[in-house]
């Protein structure tokens, strides 16, 4: 058993580690923000987050052609997360159809916090998008990248939610990171489905 927990280790160190080089996107490019905070590359947030503790997932995405955009903020265990405030209000839904002219941007923004579902654990929270360009019905990026990997602990939140003027977001930030560098990962799915498995081979 100390055996078979060592080698999970080691591969959850290694696919947690290991990115995904993707060609850049001609179609646009994105920025990936956590608690308002711009993660570069493909960082991934990995926060300690109590019961019921609020926090903030942000994309602002810029296109290069007339496109259709969609986003959904999803999870494996869709009911380990609650969705308090956004674009769309469940995991896993997909936001209506936004219409952007060529060279625009727009954001989406989700106020989430964590249930009791997965206390005592650790899960990816994700991100996946589809750009179609506009009236077409086959889209010209259809992706997804974790964004944040949560560890829930036992404790239970007492605080106020976090606010927009509490937490302003930067004007000047930069934005270099184009669409396809945060990208659905394999190695994420792989992940999530051994954490599924050893969370019930541990119960």
């Amino acid at each position: 058993m100390i055996k078979v927990k060592l080698i999970f280790s080691a591969l959850l160190i290694f696919l947690l580690t290991s990115s995904v080089t993707l060609a850049e996107s001609q179609y646009g490019s994105m920025d990936v923000y956590y608690n308002n905070k711009l993660l570069p590359g493909n960082e991934v947030a990995k926060p300690v987050l109590k019961i019921g503790e609020p926090f903030n997932i942000k994309i602002s995405l810029t296109v290069n052609q007339k496109s259709d955009v969609y986003a959904s903020l999803s999870c494996m265990e869709k009911s380990s997360f609650e969705i308090i405030d956004g674009p769309t209000l469940r995991i896993g839904d997909y936001s209506k159809a936004n219409i952007l002219e060529a060279n625009s941007t727009i954001e989406y923004e989700w106020l989430v916090k964590p249930t009791e579902r997965w206390a005592g654990g650790s899960l990816p929270l994700d991100i996946y998008y589809e750009i179609y360009e506009h009236g077409s019905p086959e889209p010209l990026v259809d992706g997804g990248f974790t964004v944040a990997y949560c560890t829930i602990s036992n404790e239970y939140y007492e605080g106020e939610p976090p606010t927009s003027e509490e937490q302003p977001v930067s004007e000047t930030e930069p934005s270099s990171t184009s669409a396809s560098a945060h990208a659905f990962s394999l190695a994420a799915s792989i992940l999530a489905l051994m954490l599924v498995s050893l969370r019930q081979l541990y119960k």
